[in-house]
């Protein structure tokens, strides 16, 4: 029955314990980690709780690292400072994530036992100007509302798109090449780039109201300026976060499946 199976899964849980400390220190050995979580139902008194789950990816592989890539994953009831505070506790190195505020007192350089340096994910930069830019999702709006509606793209946004997607045209190329490679070919062709953007992004946003989405979208960028240009002064580190986001689709795939986590 039910507690036969728990057993076994605690039984296992306990003799793998040692393995999965052997798999932690690799992971948090890293010059470079990927961080992200998720929301995983739980079962609750009359109702389900949003826990989480949190990822930490070590994946050397981009910048021809020859340590071999693993993942450690956690649970938590909620998503507080206080999680990734803890497990990044003996951490020191560069981060890749999102801009979750919880991160915030990671950065502070004169935290202990050393600084960890924010790198942002310009995949999740992205999206809100794809969103803004895409002419099929618009033409099938228009489509749906029997072509009473102008199909809404921007231009803005477009441009923008085209000229993120250009980085990554040139990320593709260097993927596996060493750090110093990497960057020797990021001072050449993506820093004009870059600089350029910057240039686009701060004269749009003088012409745009606050409240606009693609003011938002600018804003989340401008405001993390130096987390998105880290790239360019250090070849390790990758220009998104997808190495979290994939160790993390499995459990985006399951929540489909399985509804829900019977306890903590």
């Amino acid at each position: 029955g039910l507690s036969t199976l728990a057993d076994h899964v605690g039984t296992a849980t306990f003799v793998l314990a040692p393995l999965f400390r052997r798999l932690e220190a690799h992971v948090f050995a890293a010059e470079r980690l990927h961080g992200d979580d998720t929301t995983v139902p739980v079962l609750a008194k009359g109702k389900t709780a949003t826990g989480r789950i949190w990822t930490y990816v070590r994946d050397d592989r981009p910048f021809a690292g020859p340590a071999p890539p693993a993942a450690v994953f956690y649970y938590s009831r909620d998503r507080t400072t206080a999680h990734p505070t803890e497990h990044l506790a003996r951490y020191q190195g560069l981060f890749q994530a999102d801009a979750y505020s919880g991160y915030g007192a990671l950065y502070d350089p004169s935290r202990q036992p050393g600084p960890i340096l924010e790198a942002g994910c310009w995949s999740h930069a992205r999206r809100p100007f794809f969103v803004m830019a895409d002419v099929e999702a618009a033409a099938r709006r228009k489509a749906q509302s029997k072509g009473k509606v102008a199909p809404s793209v921007s231009p803005i946004a477009l441009d923008i798109v085209r000229r993120i997607d250009a980085l990554f045209e040139i990320e593709r190329e260097i993927s596996g090449f060493t750090a110093e490679q990497r960057l020797t070919v990021r001072k050449e062709r993506s820093v004009p780039l870059v600089d350029a953007l910057h240039t686009v992004m701060v004269e749009q946003r003088a012409r745009l109201s606050r409240g606009n989405d693609i003011a938002k979208a600018i804003d989340y960028m401008l405001k993390r300026w130096d987390a998105f240009t880290r790239f360019l002064d250090d070849g390790r580190v990758c220009l998104s976060n997808n190495a979290a986001e994939r160790a993390l689709r499995g459990i985006a795939l399951g929540r489909k499946s399985w509804l829900f986590a019977g306890s903590d």
